[in-house]
């Protein structure tokens, strides 16, 4: 199943649960991809609606819309990380005080290939924490899952796979070799981040796509 369909978090009883959802925008159409709890925040089903760039800029709040616009061309012009704090009306007209993380992925000829990112709602929290408290709180769990988005994105850039596929790429890896998703995903990206020499990396990748580790070569998360 496609991590987009999934929930990102094991379910926690109670009032303080955290809602977390994953998106991926297209750099050249700006059609969208929503996880459930994507739509959730929105107050949507799956199916209802088309997510779009369009959509999702109409339900942020109108006191918060200038500054998004502002990340927002910031992001696509200059790539890398974005974080922010705002406000996101659902289609009942409730509030709902959210932190958007993202990351955009250039297409190697200077265009943009896509923009991925996750979005969790923290109304519940900000009743007792403030904004600061509230971010630290989630950080760990943030950083899980961008790393894993980032590991998509840099597949998805190098070998022109969807999201879903990028994905399936990095479980197939973590099944053959046993280590966790998330250790694969964060070897791949630091790998990608590391400057000089790129044949570790470019070893890696190739290990990636074929679903295994190199038995000559033994595995880099060893």
């Amino acid at each position: 199943m496609d991590w987009l369909t999934r929930p990102l978090f094991a379910s926690r009883p109670g009032p303080d649960d955290l809602i977390a959802g994953s998106f991926l925008t297209d750099g050249k159409t700006h059609d969208m991809e929503w996880s459930d709890e994507m739509y959730a925040i929105h107050g949507y089903a799956r199916g209802e609606i088309v997510p779009t760039r369009a959509l999702t800029l109409a339900h942020k709040h109108p006191e918060d819309l200038p500054r998004i616009l502002e990340v927002n061309e910031d992001l696509v012009r200059r790539g890398g990380h974005v974080a922010i704090y705002h406000r996101v009306i659902d289609a009942g007209g409730r509030e709902h005080k959210v932190l958007t993380a993202g990351e955009a992925f250039p297409d190697g000829a200077g265009g943009l290939r896509t923009i991925a990112g996750v979005m969790l709602d923290l109304t519940t929290t900000v009743h007792d924490e403030t904004a600061t408290a509230a971010r630290d709180a989630i950080q760990g769990a943030l950083g899980t899952r961008c790393v894993i988005t980032k590991a998509q994105g840099i597949l998805m850039g190098r070998a022109s796979m969807t999201s879903s596929e990028a994905f399936t790429v990095l479980r197939a890896y973590s099944n053959h070799a046993n280590v966790k998703l998330a250790e694969v995903a964060a070897t791949l990206v630091g790998l990608a981040d590391r400057d000089g020499d790129r044949m570790p990396f470019e070893c890696f990748l190739d290990a990636l796509l074929r679903g295994s580790p190199d038995p000559a070569k033994g595995s880099l998360l060893q």
